[in-house]
């Protein structure tokens, strides 16, 4: 069914603007994005497509430019917008970050981190420099690799927290697997890079390990 077939309240569109976005099912909203369908196919159907073929909406928001061409009645214009929602996403959760302190706001983080990183094929190793007053200086992939596991160099993390000037640091990985249950070698990682820290008076605040909807906190789990 074409949406001009809808009752008017039943549209998308109308519906947001009757009872607010949160009314709305992900493939509604996509819909949406989207604006127009493709020939004999509605613009539902088309976002119901995408949603079921990059396994709901967290999937389709981290699909990269590449991933997404293979869709039928995906243009340039419909894949531009689909990267732009992301990118405002990130951005809008990264000045959040960096306007307050980063353990009043581990939601956020979170959240932060599922964008960057959730969904991913291999494994990144990213590290969360912060100042001394539990800001944000930047956030950097330090380490890439394959689908189980990333090297980690602790010297390369210890040069870099002396170069940001960072008092502190929060570290994160993902799980390609999907699961965010940490392991025992992320465990031992974590105290051998705490350690290396501390030496240069470096804290480690917490390292949060990102699966494909969940993030896990050691801090959370007193895991530190």
């Amino acid at each position: 069914m074409l949406l001009k077939d809808l009752p008017a309240d039943a549209r998308p569109r109308e519906k947001l603007l009757a009872r607010g976005p949160q009314a709305l099912a992900d493939a509604e909203l996509v819909a949406l994005l989207l604006r127009t369908g493709v020939k004999g196919d509605s613009v539902l159907n088309l976002a119901q497509r995408l949603l079921d073929d990059f396994g709901g909406l967290n999937g389709l928001l981290q699909a990269d430019p590449q991933a997404l061409q293979r869709i039928k009645g995906l243009g340039p214009a419909k894949r531009a917008l689909v990267s732009a929602v992301l990118e405002l996403a990130r951005r809008s959760l990264g000045q959040q970050m960096a306007e307050r302190p980063l353990l009043d706001s581990v939601t956020t983080v979170k959240d932060y981190l599922r964008l960057q990183l959730g969904g991913l094929g291999h494994e990144v190793f990213a590290v969360l420099f912060i100042d001394a007053q539990g800001r944000l200086v930047r956030m950097e992939e330090m380490f890439r690799g394959s689908l189980t596991q990333a090297r980690v160099y602790p010297r390369e993390i210890v040069k870099r927290a002396l170069e940001l000037h960072a008092a502190g640091v929060i570290l994160a990985h993902n799980h390609p697997s999907g699961s965010p249950q940490p392991s025992r070698s992320d465990q031992a990682l974590t105290q051998t890079l705490k350690a290396a820290l501390a030496l240069v008076d470096v804290r480690v605040l917490d390292h949060l390990v990102v699966g494909d909807t969940d993030v896990v906190s050691f801090a959370e789990r007193g895991l530190l």
